[in-house]
């Protein structure tokens, strides 16, 4: 048996097709990466309480705040697929490096901001920064756990992240009970240190070790791709589906898609592999990934709302009413593997999906009068469901990649989660804002029939102030129902196409790659399945 205090040698005498042996320090090196991870996704949610505040003190336009929020989703959407290729050449350690460094110091000078350009400049560097970071932390994973604790390296790292999301809010609005709204970004300065120290003392550094020359071509249509599609999701609850701010980047982004796919099956060393999709596991991993993320992004995005507008809650208690949703996620995800090892991988995604779907369909059922008791069911169901499903996806996404490709594996799992998260935002949010719109009473005007706030506001000032509410949040609630409802169908669909894709014998790793060299006339360079080197740093 290989010892653990020899990972070279372990590293060069096992069997290339099993990947890297274990790194002695890997769950070291994994409580690194999640706070890396955890750095990244609570900022995404703690920063949205902060959004009255930040307006307030800034005096910035409507406009302005949307592009601090849109500035960094389009840097981190569009750069993503790109940093992860990146990530196999420079070698992950230094790209994680560098991607905590830029995401610490501009929330430093982010924090500081005196003015919404400044603010912006700020929220795009952070974005540029997550960009490099999100994929190398899989991609280091993928290199210090062998095949058998992958799984549950990846159910951690998952977890992690639900939770982050989930408590964002909770230390966004304690923050702001006690400190200034730049409290929200400067918190990642010490937090970001922390992962940058334990980081050079902990992570070691890997490759790709096959020499590929840089796809100029694919970069530059992977950024653009990305970012039409993004920037035309984001466009979507402002502007609607068929406003020229949404279609023309949706062009753009649609056209670029259709170049990168065609040039990458042509380019004889691709930044991404396409040959891979032809594997039924990797492309059932792919889509259940996206619809997953659409699902739990859409239906927590509504739930605030509800807790807010509806029930009255503050945004302290509407990021806790939320918390047991992210405790449920990380109670299971250390069943999933377990779940696999007896039913197989199609039928715990299928189950995880389907659980899922089940407490998003709890959900559509509250109404002004439910309380908090039945949504803390659906949460607890959701989160759980979620808790199977998604480690499993990511796993089966990236064991279709050969290892030595990590951080593409890494940058293609971060970017799917960001378009099913960006598409559920702007499914489920433009849906229920169109039902809701269509269904207040005509004492609420036109400029106020955009967000139940602003309606609130109308109301409490009408002639008759206690019916208009409860005629505006029945409006609501009617909206948040429907939309609830999609999110359990997309759940579901996420288990579908898991389950008649996954269920097929999937093509392995390094097949796939034999597949693509062949298709492209392009032999494996020697060495090319060989470990890269995982030397740690002292």
């Amino acid at each position: 048996m290989t010892e653990a205090s020899e990972p070279r040698t372990a590293a060069e005498t096992q069997d290339p097709a099993a990947g890297p042996a274990p790194h002695p320090q890997r769950w070291l090196i994994l409580s690194t990466l999640c706070l890396a991870v955890l750095l990244v996704l609570l900022d995404n949610t703690v920063l949205t309480v902060a959004i009255p505040s930040m307006t307030e003190s800034l005096g910035a336009s409507t406009s302005s705040i949307q592009w601090v929020m849109n500035g960094y989703t389009l840097a981190v959407g569009g750069l993503l697929m790109t940093t992860g290729s990146l990530a196999d050449r420079i070698g992950r350690r230094k790209a994680l490096l560098i991607g905590v460094a830029l995401f610490t110091l501009c929330s430093g000078v982010a924090s500081m901001a005196d003015s919404p350009a400044q603010l912006i400049a700020g929220r795009v560097g952070m974005g540029v920064g997550a960009a490099l970071l999100m994929p190398s932390t899989l991609a280091v994973l993928m290199q210090v756990f062998d095949e058998k604790e992958r799984p549950k390296a990846i159910g951690v790292w998952t977890g992690v992240a639900a939770a982050a999301v989930a408590l964002g809010p909770v230390l966004g609005g304690f923050m702001l009970d006690h400190f200034w709204w730049g409290s929200v970004l400067l918190i990642n300065v010490p937090v970001g240190l922390a992962a940058l120290i334990s980081m050079i003392i902990l992570i070691p550094e890997s490759r790709d070790p096959q020499v590929r020359r840089t796809d100029v071509p694919g970069v530059a249509l992977s950024i653009l791709m990305s970012v039409g599609l993004v920037y035309a999701i984001i466009s979507v609850p402002e502007h609607g589906w068929s406003s020229p701010q949404t279609l023309i980047p949706f062009a753009v982004g649609a056209v670029a898609l259709i170049s990168f796919t065609y040039w990458e099956r042509r380019c004889e060393e691709p930044m991404l592999d396409v040959a891979l999709f032809r594997n039924p596991a990797f492309s059932g991993a792919v889509g259940s990934t996206a619809l997953t993320y659409l699902a739990l992004a859409g239906s927590l995005f509504l739930f605030t709302q509800y807790l807010q507008f509806v029930l009255d809650y503050s945004p302290l208690e509407a990021g806790l009413g939320v918390v047991p949703m992210a405790l449920a996620l990380m109670v299971m995800t250390p069943f999933g593997p377990k779940i696999a090892e007896k039913i197989g991988t199609p039928g715990t995604m299928a189950t995880g999906l389907t659980v899922m779907g089940a407490g998003l369909v709890t959900l559509s059922f509250l109404d002004e009068g439910s309380g908090y008791l039945l949504a803390l069911a659906g949460l607890a169901v959701m989160g759980a469901g979620a808790g199977i499903a998604m480690p499993t996806a990511s796993t089966a996404m990236v064991s279709a990649i050969p290892v030595e490709r990590a951080g593409v594996a890494g940058g293609l799992n971060s970017t799917m989660q960001e378009f099913g998260s960006a598409c559920g935002v702007a499914v489920m949010g433009s849906l229920a804002a169109g039902l809701f719109a269509s269904r207040l009473p005509d004492a609420i005007p036109d400029e106020a029939t955009h967000s139940i706030g602003q309606a609130l506001g109308v109301a409490a000032a009408g002639e008759d102030p206690s019916q208009l509410v409860e005629q505006v949040r029945d409006a609501f609630v009617s909206g948040f129902s429907v939309s609830m409802r999609i999110g359990a169908a997309a759940a579901v669909a996420a288990g579908v196409v898991a389950w008649a894709l996954l269920r097929r014998n999937s093509v392995p790793p390094e097949e796939a790659a034999t597949q693509s060299a062949e298709a492209t006339a392009q032999a494996p360079a020697p060495g090319a399945e060989k470990t890269p080197d995982t030397t740690g740093v002292s």
